[in-house]
């Protein structure tokens, strides 16, 4: 599929990286901070890894999806089970936690926060590679073209034989 893309400005680019490290440093700040056991420190750690993990992954998915790069259905399905899965493991625990309401908001918060960042930094990264690949071809004019070249001219191939005269 032949689509058209165009360069992330460097104002969206700074906002989303600034987005994903506020939305990580708050999330981690408040865990360094939190009153709670390691085990619930690490617990809630390993959703923040896995929903990031989980959004990048969905969101290279879905972007084969539209470029026609073939994925198959079954690890489609399984990205959009891992993003639902810790935001679900999250919100379990945000509500069994001893914590105060504006505790839970601000964990939610950031977590929400940084899945977001995570899916479009994932997307600049990804438009400005296609940008710079696009950039890096070749011309396709008229003189550099196939029915145009002298095979006689051509070099061979170092792999290939070539038979003495």
């Amino acid at each position: 599929m032949n689509m058209e893309y165009q360069k992330p400005t460097g104002a969206f680019v700074g906002a989303s990286w600034t987005a994903l490290l506020a939305g990580i440093c708050a999330y981690l700040i408040g865990l360094w901070n939190a009153t709670m056991g390691l085990n619930e420190k690490g617990y809630y750690l390993v959703i923040l890894m896995y929903g990031l993990f989980s959004v990048v992954s969905l969101q290279k998915t879905v972007r084969d999806k539209i470029e026609g790069i073939p994925v198959t259905g079954i690890y489609y399905g399984l990205c959009w089970i891992s993003v639902i899965s810790a935001m679900l493991l999250l919100a379990v625990g945000l509500w069994n936690a001893a914590l105060t309401l504006s505790e839970k908001g601000f964990y939610a918060m950031s977590f929400i926060l940084s899945l977001f960042a995570a899916i479009t930094v994932q997307k600049n990264i990804r438009d400005m590679g296609r940008i710079s690949d696009k950039m890096n071809m070749p011309n396709n004019d008229k003189s550099n073209s196939d029915s145009t070249k002298d095979p006689k001219k051509e070099k061979p191939l170092q792999d290939e034989i070539v038979p003495e005269k």
